[in-house]
């Protein structure tokens, strides 16, 4: 029920997933009227979608830990609860994300050694793709969030991206070790020993405008700064896509040359969509908890299912769950 367009885009994208995967059950969470009059508009597997009534709803504007804390009805919560008690494989939401992440790492909970989950979001560039973390689950870190963050994106991209030994960058203002804010200054060297030891491979700083560019596959920082380059980074490319589809529609012979590159074109734009990369899942957590946009659409809500589904066979909370284990009995 969370998101600017729930219940009717996440149960068509949910539905339109449901179809194409066939090994795939979904439950729908939410208001049992609202959702199964959506349902009704849709030919569905009956066999594979089903409908768990919670009669509360977490608003976007709602304090996360309250909400969690007193709305037990909520979709969010009663979501949470299925995957807690082994009813069901990984929740995924387009509601509101502070309580995401406080109803994941209380209801779902950490694995012993993390200490705060971060969201990991891949990022389209030139060169392939870049997870970013932290993309908004921890306004405020500490270095030794960074670092372990540093961790987590390479045992996922290892496994997920099939990336051996991927590279990490820090987010900074310059390339210089001594630039940067008193966190980067904190967590630089703390990076360097982290390579030292073989857990991480470090390349350095990376500015922010680096980024698109590629050449680095893992990047950290402080959810704020996380979360501001998410945000300028899909701001960016819709308006670009908005100025470029009115400059190939302005007059015949653009339409000429639009027609030309068209099937080129429409390659290269959706790699920029950010609806093609459904869900960032926080990573630290016992069993898979992903958030969509809040303005999550069908597509987007059919690409998250897919991707849960790719965490899910890939098995990442129990790879990271062996990587703490190991860090543990080295320490």
């Amino acid at each position: 029920m969370g998101g600017d367009n729930a219940p009717g885009e996440i149960v068509r994208g949910a539905v339109d997933a449901a179809k194409r995967m066939k090994e795939v059950s979904l439950i729908l969470v939410g208001d049992q009227e609202k959702v199964g009059r959506e349902l009704e508009k849709l030919d569905y597997p009956k066999d594979r979608i089903r409908i768990q009534h919670a009669s509360e709803v977490i608003g976007m504007g709602e304090h996360p830990v309250e909400a969690v804390r007193h709305k037990k009805d909520s979709s969010l919560v009663v979501g949470m609860n299925l995957v807690r008690k082994g009813e069901a494989d990984a929740f995924a939401s387009a509601g509101n994300s502070g309580a995401v992440v406080v109803g994941g790492q209380g209801i779902v909970g950490r694995i012993r050694g993390v200490q705060r989950p971060p969201f990991a979001t891949m990022m389209p560039t030139a060169k392939g793709m870049t997870l970013l973390l932290d993309a908004g689950a921890n306004i405020d870190s500490r270095p030794e969030h960074l670092v372990q963050w540093a961790r987590l994106g390479t045992i996922y991209m290892e496994n997920i991206a099939g990336i051996k030994n991927p590279s990490v960058g820090i987010v900074n203002i310059g390339a210089e070790e001594e630039k940067g804010n008193a966190l980067v200054r904190e967590t630089f060297p703390l990076l360097k020993e982290s390579a030292a030891r073989g857990e991480i491979r470090f390349v350095g700083s990376r500015e922010a405008r680096d980024i698109p560019g590629g050449g680095v596959d893992v990047v950290v920082c402080d959810g704020f700064s996380g979360n501001l380059i998410i945000k300028m980074y899909e701001g960016t490319a819709r308006v670009l896509m908005g100025e470029l589809k009115s400059c190939l529609t302005s007059g015949l012979l653009t339409k000429i040359g639009a027609a030309l590159i068209l099937p080129s074109l429409k390659s290269t734009l959706k790699k920029f969509d950010a609806n093609q990369y459904g869900a960032a899942p926080i990573l630290g957590l016992k069993a898979l908890v992903l958030k969509m946009h809040g303005s999550a659409k069908a597509v987007e809500v059919e690409r998250a299912v897919e991707q849960t589904v790719q965490f899910y066979q890939e098995d990442i909370a129990r790879k990271i769950t062996e990587a703490m284990q190991e860090d543990k009995a080295e320490e």
